[in-house]
């Protein structure tokens, strides 16, 4: 598997680096889309994701070196080398809410409205981004067998795209990225009831992607630790329960409180 998209000679173009454009060109065209509806000014949604993006990075390649700093101590330069992958997606998702936080607090603007607009967005770039690993050929899980990849009906490229070293592996890119598709799908079908509140849509993305990553994560052999646990599990298990929490809590507000279409107009 080529990791390089195309090469010029002087500048060459990696498809992590290029599924990771494609992947947040995606997810602020959709979140400007669905910000309309609430007359949210364009420039304010994307100077918003402007920061959060910067702040996201920077907290993806932190948390990432932070787990690995046993390896990066040797060769500091090479934690600027986003480009060769290194990034977490706990530690993007830290940042980033942060980032999100702050602005909204600036602007006095409701921040967990804002997140429940951003959450299917993340999601999708998060879907598109993991393949970025697959060119990598990194985030796969442990070793099996040509025959067991075949019986899960997986295209022939990604089989071909597993076998690396003559060593065929779980390819847990394509189970995170399916998963992460159908969260997508399921958020859509949520935001069409009328009767929808604000946090909903987080508490389930934080549910649906922390089950999905708990029992992926299980398959990968490149996971960060913390001793003897996966860090990725670990925290998984803790955004799961705190969702539940948080859902509990908004279910039991008045049946037209804290709506998250509240003034608009449902389609």
């Amino acid at each position: 598997m080529n990791p390089v998209l195309f090469n010029l000679g002087i500048i060459e173009i990696k498809w992590y680096s290029f599924l990771l454009l494609i992947s947040v060109f995606v997810g602020i065209m959709w979140l400007i889309h669905e910000s309309k509806k609430f007359s949210y000014p364009k420039d304010f949604i994307f100077n918003m994701a402007f920061w959060a993006l910067i702040f996201g990075f920077l907290g993806a390649r932190i948390y990432y070196v932070l787990f690995n700093w046993n390896i990066y101590i040797h060769n500091p330069i090479s934690i600027l080398e986003i480009w060769e992958g290194g990034l977490a997606i706990h530690g993007g998702l830290i940042f980033g809410t942060l980032a999100i936080y702050f602005y909204c607090k600036k602007y006095n603007v409701r921040f967990l409205k804002i997140i429940d607009m951003a959450v299917p967005c993340v999601l999708l770039g998060q879907a598109i981004g993991r393949w970025g690993n697959f060119f990598n050929m990194e985030a796969h899980g442990r070793a099996v067998s040509l025959a067991f990849l075949k019986t899960i009906h997986i295209p022939d490229f990604i089989i071909k795209g597993m076998n690396i070293n003559g060593i065929y592996y779980h390819p847990t890119f394509f189970y995170e990225s399916i998963w992460c598709i159908i969260g997508v799908m399921i958020i859509i079908v949520i935001r069409r009831f009328k009767k929808l509140k604000i946090g909903i849509q987080t508490c389930f993305y934080l549910m649906w992607y922390s089950l999905g990553r708990f029992f992926i994560e299980a398959l990968r052999t490149d996971s960060l630790m913390f001793g003897g646990i996966k860090v990725a599990q670990l925290v998984s298990i803790c955004l799961f329960i705190g969702a539940i929490i948080g859902f509990i809590f908004i279910s039991r507000q008045g049946k037209y409180e804290n709506l998250y279409y509240e003034g608009v107009k449902h389609e």
